[in-house]
């Protein structure tokens, strides 16, 4: 038995293997073609760019300084949208299972948002808050907030019925129904909805950027298609590819960590 484990163990590790080899195999043949096409003129350069003239970008920015601002300004704005994304909704959607008549009256204006276009909002939060930070966050929130309720609130009815009927014949008060039977079986739901935030809060902040920052990621993406730097453009989504893939690593291993936790429970 342990040798079958063993060799099930040691099958796993040469796939692992082999995925990981395969998608570095795939991404240095995608650079390497697109370095040559962009060299040898094969494409436009001015476009398209290629790889080391965008490595170098980044490191005259990164050399001088200018880019962190931008980096620290978007990453703020990420998490903060991030952070009361995730409260928000989850009090939402305890207020909704708290008080179900707030619940039939809410849920078709909760469709209706959820399926409006959030960025549809943005020249109303900019009107209403000003041209800065705090319009950038209230279209993260537009975009985080209705996504995480919904998810939380569908989890918290599906919670299984025998559970709470017996909870509720041994004299458990609603505070306690909640506290010992809902949360903790909406718990995976909640950590698996974090990691789903982390991207809305980038497309959220994106998005606010592009609409009315003079500061962040999104600026240098517009700034750059405005005075046709492409190399701009792309060494940008470069520096958003590898700062959000770095928060969305952080937020697994949290995930991992409380689930851990849970389960131990």
């Amino acid at each position: 038995m342990k040798e079958l484990h063993l060799r099930f163990k040691a099958r796993n590790r040469k796939i692992t293997t082999a995925v990981f080899a395969t998608q570095a195999v795939l991404l240095l043949l995608f650079i390497g073609l697109w370095e040559a096409a962009g060299t040898k003129k094969w494409i436009d350069p001015l476009l398209f760019s290629y790889p080391s003239k965008m490595l170098l970008q980044l490191w005259k920015t990164m050399a001088d300084g200018s880019i962190w601002p931008h980096v620290g300004m978007t990453v703020t704005e990420t998490v903060v949208g991030f952070v009361l994304g995730t409260i928000l909704g989850t009090a939402i959607a305890a207020l909704l299972w708290w008080f179900p008549f707030l619940s039939r009256v809410f849920d078709p204006y909760l469709v209706v948002l959820n399926s409006m276009p959030k960025v549809a909002l943005g020249p109303i939060f900019i009107v209403g808050l000003g041209p800065g930070f705090m319009s950038i966050v209230a279209i993260t929130l537009s975009v985080t907030v209705i996504i995480t309720t919904l998810n939380i609130y569908n989890q918290f009815r599906e919670i299984d019925t025998g559970y709470i009927k017996v909870v509720r014949l041994l004299g458990a008060s609603r505070f306690q129904l909640f506290k010992l039977v809902i949360m903790p079986g909406s718990f995976p739901v909640i950590i698996s909805t974090l990691k789903v935030n982390v991207g809305l809060a980038w497309i959220g902040v994106i998005v606010g950027e592009f609409l009315v920052a003079k500061l962040g990621l999104g600026y240098l993406i517009i700034y750059g298609f405005q005075v046709f730097n492409f190399t701009l453009v792309l060494s940008s989504l470069i520096v958003i590819a590898v700062v959000a893939t770095i928060m969305y690593q952080l937020v697994a291993a949290l995930e991992r960590r409380l689930m851990s936790g849970w389960r131990g429970k």
